[in-house]
């Protein structure tokens, strides 16, 4: 299997990235710079240098040739309400427009923990375009006709992974290293009953594998 990792160059991309080599698979990682790609060339990954807020076509062509899409990129939290209806809404959706395009129908997309209307209706105004982001991007997907899985992981941390969650449509709030977050990804890639589901993920008591099998 191969599958284009984008937004490879975030936290959860590198270990994404690193899994997704280490199982005996093949990444092609998309990245913005040139100058991000040794990290890549050194995991024998491949790479694309294509900046999401350009064309679909471009990327499109970097989908060329892989069995499966990862979207995990996000315009981060120290840019403005712009640069997250670009990258968060709009890079993500022209990414599944980009996977129909070059006829890669398996799509995982990560989202953010509860992206329901509701439970952002009143939350703080910085807040708000980010999850509107989230929530219509996640619309869009289970609207289209990809092989999707949506994750949402609760609050992301940079703790070792434990390799043990919790993962269901609905649990409570809580966080999840990213590294977790990783493999809750490539489990999904590899476990075909995730096809169509969507689902929130924390850490917790089960191993990942049991439980990505259980949503």
């Amino acid at each position: 299997m191969k599958v284009l990792v984008v937004g490879a160059n975030g936290q959860i991309g590198r270990h994404l990235v690193d899994f997704i080599q280490d199982s005996g698979k093949q990444a092609r990682a998309m990245i913005r710079k040139e100058e991000q790609a040794s990290y890549f060339i050194d995991k024998d990954a491949e790479t694309a240098v294509v900046d999401l807020e350009r064309s679909v076509e471009e990327i499109a062509e970097a989908a060329k040739g892989v069995d499966a899409v990862v979207f995990t990129a996000g315009s981060g939290p120290h840019t403005g309400k712009d640069k997250t209806i670009l990258v968060d809404l709009d890079g993500a959706i022209k990414t599944m427009e980009a996977a129909e395009m070059a006829g890669v129908k398996r799509f995982v997309l990560v989202s953010s923990f509860d992206t329901r209307r509701e439970t952002w209706l009143d939350a703080p105004e910085g807040f708000k375009p980010y999850a509107a982001a989230k929530y219509y991007a996640d619309v869009w997907l289970k609207s289209s006709d990809l092989d999707y899985t949506l994750v949402h992981p609760g609050g992301l941390t940079n703790d070792q992974g434990t390799g043990k969650v919790e993962a269901a449509s609905e649990v409570e709030r809580g966080k999840i290293p990213r590294e977790d977050v990783a493999r809750v990804i490539i489990n999904c890639l590899e476990e075909e009953s995730t096809i169509g589901k969507e689902f929130q993920v924390v850490s917790g008591d089960q191993p990942i594998e049991d439980a990505v099998k259980s949503v």
